[in-house]
Order: C-alpha cells, then structure tokens, then sequence
C-alpha cells in the first residue's frame, strides 16, 4: 500500500463537507474561512502506543479517542468544532487497519460535523497527532483563569471509569478475557476507548462557568491548573465526587477514590460558577443530555484540598499523569 492510496483511503472515509472549508485534503495546504465575529481555538494532542492506549485496542477505537481527545479541549473552551489535520506515523501500511481507525475517526468527526482537511503520513512508532480548530463567539472563551472565591466547584458525568478501565487490563495478561468478564467492565473499558467529548455541555457553559478545564490527567491535577490560573484554591469533598455503577460494582472505596482523584483519561468538565446559579446551571446540563455534580468550593489560599464528608482530609495517592515525572 502506497503512502497516497493510504491517504485516498483516509480522505474517502473521513470525508465531511463544510463551506467553510474551500480547499481540503489534496492540496500543499488547507484554505479555510473564519465566521466573521469568532475567534480561532485550536488544540493538538499526540497519542502513543503504549502510552495513550494500550496494545489490545482496536484501530477503530484508537480512531475514536485521537479526535475525541482534542475535541474535549474545544468543550473546555466552549468552541463549536469545525476542523481537523491528522499526522499519522505507522510501523506499515496496513490497508484495514487504515480502513478501521478512519472508521473510529469519521464516526466522531461526523457527529460534530467536523472536517478533516489536512495532515501527514509517515512510517515508524505507532502515533497520530491530531490538531482541531473551533469557533467560538469573540471574548466568550472559557478559560481557566476566572475561578472566584465562593464559586462552586462541579463534575460533568462521573469520574474514574476510564482509569477504572485501564485498571482491568493491567491485573491480568490475557486482556480480552478480562474486558469480557462482566457488564462493568465492558463498560469502564468502553469509557476508557472511546470518550464521548462534552461539547454540548460546553457550549451550555459559555456565560454561565468562570473557570473550565476537561479531566484528562486527573481531578486534582487539573483542579490545580485552574486554581495556579485564578490564583485560588479549590476544596472538594471526596464523598460527592459522581461514581458509574460500574465503578462502585468493580473497586472498593479507596479504590474508587485513587481512580476519580488521580486517574486521567475521564475527558469530562471540571468548572466552577457562582454557588447563587448552582440549580440553574445544573438542571441546563442535565437537560442537554449529561448531568452535573457539585463537588466543592473554591477558597482562599492556593492548592487542592479533599476531605471527606465529615471535614477530614483525605491523602491523594497519586497526583495525576505526566510525561516527565521526575
């Protein structure tokens, strides 16, 4: 398989049409057109084998989770997706592997109306970078710096399934047994392959959150982004934070907490907004298909802090993801 017929396969099964888009794929660059009165948002993400997904998940999926985690920093900034590159690095040309992860891809990237207009092939380490681009109305961004003391703190959909998820695979080595064992972990493992991007519950925040960030390392490392960025602190109450059934049929209770303080991968929306617009912001979410948990206060000082339900501080075992840690 050719380097070009591997992108006419891409091209052909990932094809969206947009006006706003006047040249696509096939050119030495995409010529696209910006609405008038929006800004530009634009994220990239890189996934590597091993490390963003694991050996037993399947190219459809993998096609999946590299839009969707990109589109769920779109919903972090309340944009509206409108387009997508993809650079592709293969150990070989596989032409249903191909087939597959464009599959993965073409299914999210058509339920936002996104196009694919561009990117790069190339042969080595399994990876794909992907880079969207939204529109959002001018000045409406959501950004990480707004956290005020007094605002409330909340969770879109439930937290620690996909670590949840990736747990399963690692207490066994014949991970297809495992992820079929049960109903709950179908379940986590689903949450953990494909993350479905909150991007409607983030256009419902624009003008209503001060704050946002999308849980991909973990709660408290990116609670700790908004609160570094708004120069506050955040304390939250291990007790409220929302748990699947699946999670509370799979792991015990200090279990469960590691997973939804420290476990990245969730890909939902951790914001904060005036404690007196609570309800309203609350039932809005739940209405727009996803519903929402308050979890804690932002406060005075600096840092993340978890108690439990009766005020008592609760250690946090593992502080999130990072690549380079020390």
């Amino acid at each position: 398989m050719s380097e070009f017929s591997l992108i006419a396969v891409i091209r052909e099964r990932c094809a969206v049409a947009r006006e706003d888009v006047r040249l696509g794929i096939g050119d030495d660059a995409a010529l696209l057109v910006v609405p008038a009165g929006h800004q530009l948002v634009v994220s990239t993400d890189t996934l590597v084998a091993g490390v963003h997904f694991p050996a037993s998940a399947t190219a459809g999926d993998i096609g999946w989770k590299s839009l969707a985690v990109n589109l769920s920093d779109l919903a972090a900034m309340g944009a509206t997706p409108a387009w997508a590159t993809l650079a592709l690095t293969l150990p070989k040309p596989d032409r249903r592997w191909i087939e597959e992860f464009s599959d993965g891809f073409a299914a999210l990237a058509r339920e936002f109306k996104l196009a694919l207009v561009g990117g790069d092939t190339t042969q080595g380490p399994l990876s794909m970078t992907v880079t969207v681009h939204g529109f959002v109305p001018d000045g409406a961004a959501l950004l990480r710096s707004g956290a005020r003391v007094g605002d409330g703190i909340f969770v879109t959909g439930s937290l620690g399934d996909a670590a949840g998820g990736l747990r399963r695979l690692q207490v066994s080595d014949d991970e297809k047994s495992v992820a079929s064992t049960s109903h709950s972990s179908e379940f986590l493992l689903q949450r953990l392959h494909r993350p479905p991007p909150r991007i409607a519950q983030g256009l419902q925040l624009r003008g209503r959150a001060r704050s946002c960030i999308d849980v991909s390392d973990g709660l408290v490392a990116d609670l700790g982004h908004i609160c570094d960025a708004s120069g506050v602190g955040a304390e939250i109450n291990v007790d409220e934070l929302p748990s699947s059934a699946a999670l509370l049929a799979t792991f015990d209770r200090d279990e469960r907490r590691s997973l939804q303080l420290g476990g990245g991968d969730d890909y939902e929306l951790c914001f904060t907004a005036p404690s007196s617009d609570a309800s309203l912001v609350l039932g809005d979410l739940a209405r727009s298909g996803c519903a929402a948990t308050r979890i804690g206060r932002i406060v005075e000082g600096s840092g993340v802090h978890v108690v439990d339900g009766e005020g008592h501080p609760v250690a946090v075992p593992q502080k999130g993801f990072e690549h380079f840690r020390a």
